[in-house]
């Protein structure tokens, strides 16, 4: 269901063509337009269509199930590839148009999405150093630059080596660079955004190389985008286009641009001595732009001039708000009716008991999904074992008690070991906020009846409700070393320290 919705929000929010949405999202082209046709069947705008629960959509989209007959293919005129591929690169021209044209002249000819497909397929045959054509606000290329700029802590003199992000837009060439710790995922995500900002707009297709923080596999089985990565497209409103995995040609405007800004800017800090990141900051950014302003040779302009003249009014508008990095986390909802996440637990209406939910989190929010549907947020918290409950989230007591797990059985389980049992039982629960979070550890207590007996357990908690003991592991340890046996010894024989024949400490002196 995420890849339909990323279908039709970037093939109606973006305008991107059904190739491009293809390989991004790794599914047939024809998936692409049958989805797009459906879903201008039901005649809803977009963003009220996305709003709607993911079984609706699938309803609305697939009321029935058509086996469409394959039309039988006639022999058609080919258009003319040469002048079809000179004429697209010029400004302004488009398929359309181009296909407008062959259309007079064959009106039995290839249907637009066909005269497309062969212009492709012919494409590729061409020798691979010929030029490629940038379409202005098309594509962003992204890299990292193979030469790392050293930094040194001020107080223990550690050197480290800080990584540069570097985005290439394919028509003007402009350049963006930023220094960061690492390619880690959360400085990656954090790079693009300050380059959409750098741009002032977005482009529709971001090209990445295949590492980690952006490509989990890209392969013969297809690409699987980071999730992460693939929330920030989601968020901006562009696609993902990875380059092919030991195809330097797919990346080469980006690999001129890395070559570059190590001679123009990386070279320059070769004898200088940095202490923070920031500072490397500090210092690319003039840099950075005495680059963008260097007139290029074979054209006449700068990369700022090409942007601001050609490309930069075709980039998608910034949306209102600033993408926020998230982590996400499969987890269960369990019988508490909450989820854990790094040793904390929290609350989500307890209908969606046994559920696997999508957790996603930043350092200062965390936010529970079921189908893409947002059924919970908290404030993130870090003490663990603390919990986040809200008490919309809880059961009534009615519901509470058709529950597979709920007080009352718990306090019977309890009752069937002895009377000291089930006072601690109810003593844990009295004492609760909540009773749903002591579930768990009354039951790993209640367990242990299986192991240690029924006797044995009843002694021991005896003895814990006597030293107001609660903890699963205080239990364990008062099993394990029998501890209620030596109160036993001690209560059941006041006297002994006080008999007569028992020497004192006076004896010795």
């Amino acid at each position: 269901m995420k890849k339909i919705k990323d279908v039709l929000r970037l093939r109606f929010a973006t305008d991107i063509s059904f190739r491009q949405i293809s390989k991004a999202l790794d599914i047939p082209r024809s998936t692409v337009a049958d989805y797009c046709k459906r879903f201008t069947i039901t005649k809803y705008a977009l963003e009220e269509f996305l709003a709607l629960d993911e079984d609706i959509i699938y309803e609305l989209l697939f009321p029935e199930k058509k086996l469409v007959a394959k039309s039988k293919t006639t022999k058609r005129p080919l258009p003319d590839m040469e002048y079809i591929h000179k004429e697209i690169a010029k400004k302004g021209v488009t398929f359309e148009l181009l296909w407008m044209e062959y259309k007079e002249k064959h009106p039995d000819g290839y249907g637009l999405s066909q005269f497309k497909e062969l212009y492709y397929q012919y494409k590729k045959k061409l020798h691979p150093t010929m030029r490629q054509t940038y379409i202005p606000g098309d594509q962003m290329f992204v890299d990292y630059s193979g030469l790392t700029v050293p930094y040194r802590n001020s107080v223990a003199g550690e050197v480290f080596k800080a990584q540069i992000f570097v985005s290439v837009l394919g028509h003007s060439n402009c350049v963006f660079l930023h220094a960061t710790p690492s390619q880690k995922q959360e400085y990656f995500i954090k790079s693009h955004i300050l380059a959409y900002e750098f741009y002032e707009g977005v482009p529709k297709i971001n090209i990445p190389d295949n590492l980690k923080s952006a490509i989990i596999s890209n392969n013969k089985n297809g690409i699987v985008v980071n999730e992460c990565y693939a929330e920030l497209c989601r968020h901006y409103g562009c696609a993902v286009e990875p380059a092919r995995p030991k195809k330097p040609q797919d990346k080469g405007i980006v690999e001129q641009a890395v070559q570059g800004i190590q001679r123009w800017v990386l070279a320059v800090f070769r004898h200088r001595v940095f202490f923070s990141v920031d500072e490397i900051n500090e210092a690319i950014a003039p840099l950075m732009d005495r680059y963008n302003s260097k007139v290029m040779r074979h054209i006449g302009k700068s990369r700022y001039e090409l942007f601001e003249q050609e490309e930069k009014q075709y980039l998608q508008p910034l949306p209102a708000n600033r993408f926020i990095y998230k982590e996400i986390k499969v987890a269960k909802v369990d019988m508490s009716y909450h989820v854990q996440l790094h040793k904390c637990y929290y609350s989500v209406p307890f209908k969606y008991l046994g559920e696997s939910v999508e957790v996603k989190y930043s350092t200062t929010l965390v936010e529970v999904y079921y189908k893409s549907k947002c059924i919970a947020t908290h404030p993130r918290i870090f003490r663990a074992n603390e919990k986040s409950t809200f008490t919309e989230h809880m059961p009534t007591n009615h519901e509470m008690y058709h529950e597979k797990m709920n007080p009352g059985r718990l306090l019977n389980w309890a009752g069937t070991i002895g009377p000291s049992t089930k006072e601690f039982v109810q003593r844990r629960f009295d004492e609760a906020q909540y009773v749903v979070h002591v579930y768990k550890g009354i039951i790993a207590i209640l367990n242990r009846s299986k192991i240690y007996g029924k006797s044995e357990l009843e002694l021991a908690l005896s003895y814990a409700n006597s030293i107001n003991a609660t903890s699963v592991k205080s239990i364990e340890s008062i099993l394990s070393k029998k501890l209620y046996m030596q109160a036993m010894n001690t209560t059941s024989n006041p006297a002994i320290n006080d008999h007569e024949n028992l020497r004192g400490p006076q004896y010795y002196k």
